[in-house]
């Protein structure tokens, strides 16, 4: 009876030794549609900004696209992990737009031509899945062989207004449930499943109480994980630099809207205008 029950002891042992040595880890794959937000379109026209539809400037020009495609990971290994965007993410578009003097004051529209431009600076943003912390980094490009780099902590959010739904299906290969909730006055359908070791929402601002998100669904954008796979991932890949400077999420945000600005300006700058006659 001893010996039975030494023997079972140490097989509870080692199997506990056994998946604190294996932690989960991983990568969610998801694809995502957006709408434009035309707020975030700029025209220039004869060397100034304006926004497409404010006072004295045309709307934005046919042809200019309404839905952004674009890609999204999120790579977990243990108790961390880091989203990963496509370069489709985060930038700005310009649409430039070469006229001449109407006659009435205003600006007579030429040939458009679109403008792609990328922000002076890289932001990730890892977290902390045991903590549910979100830890974002910002890195400032300052010369070819500097730069500053700072990172800031926040909770992650909650979803608002979540009600859950007594529907279920399947979504690569894994069995979601259906929530739904508020996010800046619309409605989004989430589905969800708990079978994974951790929260997690693509959309920071939808996550439900428990389980990871593999569907959002809304009338302005969509999320779809398209594959789920279980492999080794190196701890320290999804951990943030260690020499990120602490500050704010008020100070980070001050920075990155001056570092844009400064860019906006050095663009329009160094953007040689044609007028037509």
């Amino acid at each position: 009876m001893k010996q039975s029950l030494f023997t079972l002891v140490a097989v509870g042992l080692c199997v506990t030794t056994l998946y604190g040595q294996t932690p989960v880890s991983g990568k969610i794959t998801y694809e995502g549609m957006r709408q434009i937000d035309r707020s975030q379109m700029r025209m220039v026209i004869n060397g100034q900004e304006v926004r497409p539809g404010s006072p004295g400037a045309p709307d934005a020009p046919e042809g200019a696209p309404e839905v952004m495609s674009f890609t999204q990971k999120l790579v977990f290994s243990g108790t961390m992990a880091k989203e990963e965007r496509d370069r489709g993410q985060g930038g700005m578009m310009m649409r430039r737009v070469e006229g001449s003097p109407d006659g009435a004051g205003g600006v007579r529209e030429g040939r458009p031509r679109n403008v792609n431009m990328r922000p002076p600076f890289d932001q990730q943003t890892f977290l902390d899945l045991a903590n549910h912390q979100r830890v974002d980094v910002l890195t400032v490009k300052k010369d070819s062989t500097h730069s500053d780099i700072y990172r800031s902590e926040k909770p992650m959010p909650a979803a608002t207004d979540w009600t859950a739904v007594d529907k279920t299906k399947k979504i690569a290969g894994y069995l979601c449930h259906k929530g739904t909730a508020t996010r800046k006055k619309e409605t989004y359908t989430v589905w969800y499943t708990t079978d994974l070791p951790f929260t997690y929402s693509p959309v920071a601002d939808l996550t439900p109480p428990k389980g990871v998100v593999l569907q959002i669904e809304s009338d302005s954008e969509s999320f779809k994980a398209t594959g789920v796979s279980m492999e080794a991932v190196a701890e320290a890949s999804v951990q943030p630099p260690k020499e990120a400077k602490s500050i704010t999420a008020e100070e980070m945000e001050q920075i990155r809207r001056k570092g844009m600005a400064d860019f906006r300006q050095k663009m329009m700058q160094n953007m040689p205008m044609r007028s037509q006659n």
